[in-house]
């Protein structure tokens, strides 16, 4: 991998750790939400936050609700990503992210928001009241 950079004629990598949103396309009841505004809103935070992202077409996924008994909630989950170089992610960032993730749960009625941060998932099922 050496020179890989120069044999491609790139500058230096603007992240190497990796940050994926699930954004969902259902509430826990199962009912539409604006995915479509969402999408936006996360490209939007992130772009500000991490510089950019891409969004993936929508995945099919499920998940289960543990407090209604079960309930398989299945949507069409639609994936954010960004490359984020360890630096960014200070605590005015981290702070950032978080009133967004909790917002995103509130307002979608969700029963879970889940994000992937270098490799590890970080599942938010109690969500902040009010912005902090």
């Amino acid at each position: 991998m050496r020179n890989l950079r120069k044999k491609l004629g790139a500058g230096p990598p603007s992240g190497t750790l990796q940050i994926t949103l699930f954004v969902p396309s259902v509430d826990r009841e199962g009912k539409p939400i604006d995915q479509a505004a969402w999408r936006e809103e996360t490209l939007r935070t992130f772009g500000r936050l991490f510089r950019g992202a891409t969004a993936f077409p929508p995945g099919r996924g499920v998940w289960r609700d543990d407090e209604a008994a079960g309930v398989l909630v299945f949507d069409d989950t639609v994936l954010v990503t960004s490359y984020v170089d360890p630096k960014v992610l200070d605590d005015d960032c981290l702070t950032e992210l978080r009133r967004f993730l909790h917002r995103l749960g509130r307002q979608t009625r969700q029963g879970e928001i889940g994000i992937v941060i270098g490799g590890s998932y970080y599942g938010i099922t109690n969500f902040d009241e009010t912005e902090e």
